[in-house]
């Protein structure tokens, strides 16, 4: 019997039928292969859709930025109008000033800065004569510099009348709304902020000591260097900056004294100093002359690039 037994178990060993759980072990791999598989797959999938998601994105940012060139430019080829050049020539002392060079020169400035800027009303109406006084606000300080348009201003919001410093321009008792112009910072980045009424009266073609348009954007221009200091240090070489601080420290004095016609808000901090004196600089500038001519010096050569007025200053 036994030698039966073992003659058919020799028998059927090439037919070796497997265990239950070698069945399991065998049909676990498989799974496994398949999971990996699949999910090798689903991931090359993603990839290839996120790659073909920053392709699209790539192309549709290449061909809005090209849009937006080719906008830019036909508004620039543009005939500057004639109503436009008729509002400056009244209204922006500066421009009236300039020889009909330098006045074509503004006028492409300042539809470069409207072709590339917005220009919003915030619970007010704006038109042409207000677009192209913020305009001008931006081109003046900048006029002796053709190729620079505020890389890092996005917008000028104009607002209703002054706002206080939560930006409410509510009208009651009790309530100081005596802001008339801000930068903004943090969330409001890239923005400036600028009362209508205090604008409008800037530019009534008239000689002033203070223009709120240009106070704002000298700020923005003493900002480039990283510091709203009072201290331009893109415009103004470093071997300039004690003696300028030397001047703004011996006007501040006069100005404390009631010796000096310069606004007293100067005395707020150094970059009110500069943002102050530099409005009575644009706005009348034989009169600022005269009466302040070392300061005329430095504000020169800040803004109109002459260094060399300053050699004697070192």
């Amino acid at each position: 019997m036994k030698e039966m037994l073992g003659f058919l178990t020799s028998s059927l060993s090439p037919f070796y039928i497997p265990t239950l759980p070698t069945i399991f072990c065998s049909t676990s791999v498989i799974y496994d292969s398949f999971i990996y598989f699949s999910l090798s797959i689903m991931a090359n999938t993603m990839a290839i859709i996120l790659l073909c998601a920053i392709a699209i994105g790539i192309v549709a940012f290449l061909l809005s930025s090209s849009n937006k060139k080719k906008l830019v430019e036909e508004k620039l080829n543009q005939k500057f109008p004639e109503a436009w050049h008729e509002m400056l020539q009244k209204k922006v002392v500066f421009y009236a000033q300039l020889d009909e060079p330098g006045k074509r020169l503004f006028e492409k400035r300042v539809q470069r800065f409207l072709a590339t800027k917005s220009i919003e009303g915030i619970d007010t109406d704006i038109d042409d004569t207000i677009r192209l006084m913020v305009a001008s606000s931006a081109v003046i300080p900048t006029f002796a510099f053709p190729d620079y348009n505020y890389p890092n201003v996005r917008a000028v919001l104009i607002y209703p009348n002054s706002f206080d410093d939560k930006f409410q321009t509510q009208r009651f008792d009790g309530h100081r709304e005596n802001i008339s112009g801000m930068v903004g910072n943090r969330f409001m980045t890239g923005t400036i902020i600028l009362s209508k009424p205090d604008l409008v009266m800037a530019f009534d073609g008239l000689p002033h000591k203070s223009n709120v348009g240009i106070h704002e954007f000298v700020h923005l221009l003493d900002k480039e260097d990283g510091a709203v200091d009072g201290i331009p240090e893109l415009l103004l070489k470093h071997r300039y900056v004690g003696p300028w601080l030397h001047e703004i420290k011996n006007e501040i004095a006069k100005i404390e004294k009631g010796t000096s016609d310069i606004s007293p808000y100067a005395l707020t901090n150094n970059a009110e100093f500069l943002a102050v004196v530099s409005e009575y600089f644009f706005e009348n500038p034989e009169k600022f002359k005269r009466r302040h001519p070392e300061l005329y010096q430095f504000l020169s050569a800040i803004f109109k690039g002459d260094k060399s007025i300053l050699s004697n200053k070192v």
